[in-house]
C-alpha cells in the first residue's frame, strides 16, 4: 500500500492551507474531503457576503481579489479552486474518513466513497485532521425535529414566498435569514430563549431587524423554547411563566449552531475535555495527544466554534509543519 507523508482530513479553507504547507514542504500529501472543497462555504446561503475582507481569507500568499470591499460565497468558492489549481493540491472529494488506526509514522486511515460506498484505505506517516464543524448541527431533542420542513441550513428565499416560516436562534445567521426572508414575502417569527437578540449581531444588521421586529414586520417570541413541531404548527414555551402556545407554521429553520465530530476524534484515540469539548493539543505545535495526529481549524474550538475562523485557522498549517520540519 501507497505511503504518503501526510493525510490531511477535511478540504476546507484551513485543510487547503495545511496542503500547500505540505506541498511547500516537498511532502507528498493526500487531502481527503468527504464533499466538495471548501463544503461548508458552497452550502453557505447563496446570496451571502462574507463578513471579513479578502485579504483575511487568503491562503498559500495568493491574491483574492474581488469586486467589493468584502467577497461573496460566489467569489470565495472562485478564490479557493484557483488556490488548488495554483498549487495542484492532491485531493479526494466525496470520499468520508470513517477511522484512524496505527501509530506515528505508520497509519492506516478507512475511508468510503460517498458515491458508491467503496470502501478504501491509505497509510500516512503524520495526519492533520482538519474537519469543521457545519455538518454537526445541534439537535434540540423535541418530537417532529426529523420532520422534512424542519433545516438546520438556509440557502435563498424564493421557496418560502407566502409561507409562515420561523426561526430558532438571536444571532447573526438567524438575523440575516429572517431579514432575507421577509424581503422575499415570508411570514417570519424568530424564537429565540434570551430576553433579547444577541448584542454581538453586526453593527449593521442590528438596527434592521430591531425595526421589523418594532413594526411588527417580524414577529419573535424573546425568553421562550419550541417544545414540539407538528405538520403545521410550532408549539412554544415561555421560559418565564411556562405557559405553552401554537402558532401556525409551514416551515422551521433552527439555526441552534454546530459542532465538530468529536466521535471521529475520540476513535483516532484523541482525547476530549468533557466541560469544554474541546480536543487535547499543543498551541505552538498543532499536535495532539496522540503522537503524529495533529489538528486544525474550528476542530479545536470545541464549544466555542464563534472563535476559530478562516482568518486565524488558516495559519495553522504553518505551526504544524515548522514542527514536522
Amino acid at each position: 500500500m501507497e505511503l504518503f507523508d501526510v493525510i490531511i482530513i477535511g478540504g476546507g479553507p484551513t485543510g487547503l492551507a495545511c496542503a500547500i504547507e505540505a506541498s511547500r514542504a516537498g511532502l507528498k500529501h493526500l487531502v481527503i474531503e468527504k464533499g466538495c472543497i471548501v463544503n461548508s462555504l458552497y452550502n453557505y446561503p447563496d446570496q451571502m457576503t462574507f463578513f471579513t475582507t479578502p485579504e483575511l481569507m487568503e491562503i498559500g500568499d495568493l491574491p483574492f481579489v474581488c469586486e467589493r470591499e468584502k467577497p461573496n460565497r460566489i467569489e470565495a468558492l472562485k478564490y479557493y479552486r484557483r488556490v488548488t489549481d495554483t498549487y495542484a493540491l492532491h485531493i479526494n472529494q466525496y470520499e468520508k474518513a470513517l477511522d484512524v488506526s496505527g501509530s506515528d509514522g505508520n497509519f492506516t486511515i478507512e475511508t468510503a466513497l460517498e458515491l458508491t460506498g467503496e470502501q478504501r484505505s491509505y497509510r500516512s506517516r503524520k495526519i492533520v485532521i482538519a474537519i469543521g464543524y457545519f455538518d454537526h448541527p445541534n439537535r434540540m431533542g423535541i418530537p417532529g425535529e426529523e420532520l422534512p420542513k424542519v433545516s438546520h441550513y438556509y440557502k435563498e428565499a424564493h421557496p418560502f414566498y407566502g409561507r409562515e416560516v420561523a426561526i430558532i436562534g438571536g444571532a447573526n445567521s438567524a438575523a440575516i435569514t429572517a431579514l432575507d426572508l421577509y424581503r422575499h414575502g415570508a411570514h417570519v417569527t424568530m424564537i429565540h430563549r434570551g430576553p433579547h437578540l444577541r448584542p454581538t449581531i453586526k453593527y449593521w444588521i442590528l438596527p434592521d431587524i430591531e425595526n421589523r421586529i418594532e413594526n411588527r414586520e417580524i414577529n419573535v417570541h424573546f425568553q421562550s423554547v419550541v417544545t414540539e413541531i407538528k405538520f403545521r404548527s410550532l408549539r412554544i414555551r415561555s421560559i418565564l411563566s411556562g405557559e405553552e402556545q401554537e402558532i401556525p407554521n409551514d416551515f422551521l429553520f433552527a439555526l441552534t449552531g454546530y459542532h465538530t465530530d468529536n466521535d471521529f476524534l475520540r476513535k483516532a484515540g484523541v482525547e476530549i475535555n468533557p466541560e469544554t469539548m474541546k480536543p487535547h493539543f499543543d498551541s505552538e505545535t498543532m499536535e495532539s495527544n496522540v503522537r503524529g495526529i495533529y489538528l486544525a481549524g474550528v476542530v479545536i474550538a470545541g464549544r466555542e466554534t464563534g472563535k476559530i475562523f478562516i482568518e486565524n485557522g488558516r495559519f495553522h498549517g504553518g505551526q504544524i509543519f515548522r514542527h514536522l520540519k
